[in-house]
């Protein structure tokens, strides 16, 4: 029997929603178990195997961002995808800090959904890679050790808080980053809220990595939120 595209728990309260995605979900190959709020999802949860959770943050009960929250206590690198309407900045921020990988928004494309539910399962079925091991995406390598960095042959020249920052953001590759959490891992719980530290910082290391910094291949803004790395497809 061929491997499923990847084991989904789907949480979503509205009935009729929650029916439809299953069934599309299950005719894209995923196998899909769904729960009706945040309370039965932790208890199945717990019972069944599963790659990634789709969440949805609007909820009764306990809610999308406690559920998050829970989940991503009981389980480290369970891949979680909000949910969430259009626009909706401060929820996706506020899923994003509390352990959610990635958002999509409503309404959505099935496409769109379908591969970063893919990517999300990818992530979870890859080995964890040793912690001094080279990350490699596209053209650019990061050599953790040496704390070096090339495109194809040629070494990138980086200061030292460049270096960090793209460590970071390569190791979360294809996940967004928000600029809260960047900034406590630049600068500790005291990092406050310096977009403009951050924006400088990434805009020197686009000038350095990619080919043309206004249309940037591996450094992405996600808008009001944060940043995100090119995450490297199979």
């Amino acid at each position: 029997m061929p491997e499923s595209t990847g084991k989904v728990l789907l949480v979503e309260d509205d009935t009729s929603l929650r029916r439809t995605l299953r069934k599309t979900l299950e005719s894209l190959g995923f196998v899909a178990d769904d729960a009706a709020n945040g309370e039965t999802a932790l208890a199945m949860a717990h019972m069944n195997q599963n790659e990634a959770v789709l969440l949805d943050i609007n909820m009764p009960g306990i809610g999308g961002i406690e559920t998050c929250l829970r989940l991503r206590r009981g389980f480290t690198r369970l891949p979680i995808l909000i949910l969430t309407v259009r626009d909706s900045e401060d929820d996706k921020v506020n899923a994003l800090d509390a352990g959610a990988d990635d958002y999509i928004t409503k309404p959505f494309q099935i496409r769109e959904l379908a591969a970063r539910l893919r990517s999300a399962v990818r992530r979870f079925r890859a080995p964890e890679r040793p912690a001094d091991a080279s990350l490699i995406i596209g053209e650019i390598t990061l050599d953790p050790v040496r704390r070096k960095v090339f495109k194809g042959d040629l070494e990138v020249r980086l200061t030292p808080r460049e270096f960090d920052i793209m460590h970071f953001l390569m190791e979360n590759a294809g996940r967004p980053v928000t600029h809260a959490r960047l900034l406590t891992f630049l600068r500790g719980s005291d990092g406050g809220d310096e977009r403009e530290y951050l924006r400088v910082l990434i805009s020197g290391l686009r000038k350095k990595v990619e080919k043309d910094s206004a249309n940037p291949e591996y450094l992405f803004t996600e808008s009001y939120i944060g940043y995100r790395f090119r995450e490297e497809h199979p």
